[in-house]
């Protein structure tokens, strides 16, 4: 099968952010403008902010047409990719991939997605990992016929579309735990509940963030824990990288995670995300990534988890944010987050109803899992160098799905 470099076929670009520090050119803004955490589903319909015509004609965003591909360049979410479905603006940590006449955008956003890990390791840099644009115009790329495309596109939107369902189905019951917060606690800066209100660093013993230089990877050894392993709300080893146990008993003598502390994103588009360290394991964290150390007389730790991942205090960590294009929460900002602290039964009661929805939620998890490793199985089978692209080799993609 024919292969090309995807900078031959394909026009590619980014974008750029206006002046944060000019408001005026956000305000009452009517062009939609993307970035690398918008990039969460196949199809971008809408955008999280938006810029006006001032904001575009003074910096380098341009607007990109529909059915443009768009794929993350910088930080956790190296490699996520979506097809843009209005016309949109970017800013520069999103790369753009022009539509062309010669390939379907469905088997362009299939193919991103296969070679997402490679994106992945190819990563260069510290707090803020990225690739470059050379790397990504230099890629090849399979270029079937149309006919081909879209038959492989077809197959996998069938699979694709499962997944969805149990995303969605997932997405809920995180809602309803948003919901029951909400419905108990009220919005802490608000506070019309009457809870008393304490400052995270009032409730905790230690809020420090990971080692700030670059470490030494090792192929083994004890694990090393980036925002790439928490964004999920859970604490992931899987895929994670390694320090030597020396370099390890070095770090851990100013940030040292232990069981039923709390690890939460501060740095890159998936800032303000908390995961529970609920496992006896040594590991060491980066910079990206700060340690917070609950007082467990006056805070139940999976109480302060489930409140600092809801919207409530998300609010609080998107007006603390800092920095110009990569975001970056400062300590002494999440220090001030205010926390309800209503008694311990309370949060008992609380933690209990949440149990029951996040058992619920890790049975759908399951099944998910079962889904997205087909669909990646598929994802093997439909761009492998060896594959016959003919109607026998679609008939067993089309099995598989069914």
């Amino acid at each position: 099968m024919k292969s090309v470099k995807l900078g031959d076929i394909f026009k590619i670009t980014s974008g750029g952010t206006p002046n944060r520090d000019r408001r005026d050119y956000y305000e009452n803004g009517n062009i939609p403008w993307v970035k690398t955490g918008d990039l969460k589903n196949k199809y971008l319909y809408q955008t999280s902010e938006f810029i006006n015509e001032a904001g575009l004609q003074n910096s380098s965003a341009k607007i990109f047409p529909k059915n443009t591909v768009l794929i993350a360049l910088y930080g956790a979410t190296i490699g996520a990719c979506s097809i843009l479905k209005i016309s949109a603006a970017t800013n520069q940590a999103c790369a753009a991939l022009l539509p062309t006449e010669k390939v379907k955008e469905n088997y362009l956003y299939y193919y991103l997605n296969y070679i997402k890990p490679k994106f992945i390791s190819l990563a260069v840099g510290g707090a803020q990992p990225n690739i470059s644009s050379s790397i990504l115009k230099s890629t090849l790329f399979p270029l079937p016929p149309l006919d081909v495309q879209k038959k492989i596109a077809t197959v996998l939107d069938k699979a694709d579309s499962l997944r969805q369902k149990r995303r969605e189905a997932i997405e809920k019951l995180d809602q309803l735990v948003q919901s029951v917060f909400l419905n108990m606690f009220g919005d802490p800066e608000i506070n019309r509940k009457g809870w008393e209100i304490k400052t995270l660093s009032e409730v905790t013993t230690l809020i420090t963030d990971g080692v700030h230089a670059k470490p030494n990877y090792v192929r083994e050894g004890v694990p090393f824990i980036s925002v790439l392993n928490i964004t999920t709300g859970r604490l992931d080893f899987n895929n994670c990288k390694f320090i030597s146990v020396d370099d390890h008993k070095k770090f851990s003598k100013r940030c040292r995670p232990e069981y039923l502390d709390i690890l939460y994103t501060k740095v890159g588009a998936t800032y303000g995300r908390p995961a529970l360290v609920d496992i006896d394991k040594e590991f060491s964290i980066y910079v990206s990534v700060a340690l917070i150390k609950p007082q467990h007389k006056i805070i139940n730790p999976y109480f302060l988890k489930e409140t600092l991942a809801n919207v409530a205090l998300k609010k609080q960590a998107d007006k603390a944010i800092k920095g110009i294009g990569v975001p970056d929460l400062h300590l002494i900002e999440i220090k001030k987050f205010k926390i309800p602290l209503p008694p311990m039964e309370v949060q008992q009661k609380f933690v209990e109803i949440t149990k029951k929805i996040n058992e619920e939620r890790n049975e759908l998890k399951k099944f998910s899992t079962y889904i997205d490793n087909l669909f990646n199985s598929l994802l093997q089978k439909a761009f492998r160098g060896d594959l016959k692209f003919n109607d026998r080799a679609f008939s067993e993609l089309e099995e598989a799905v069914t």
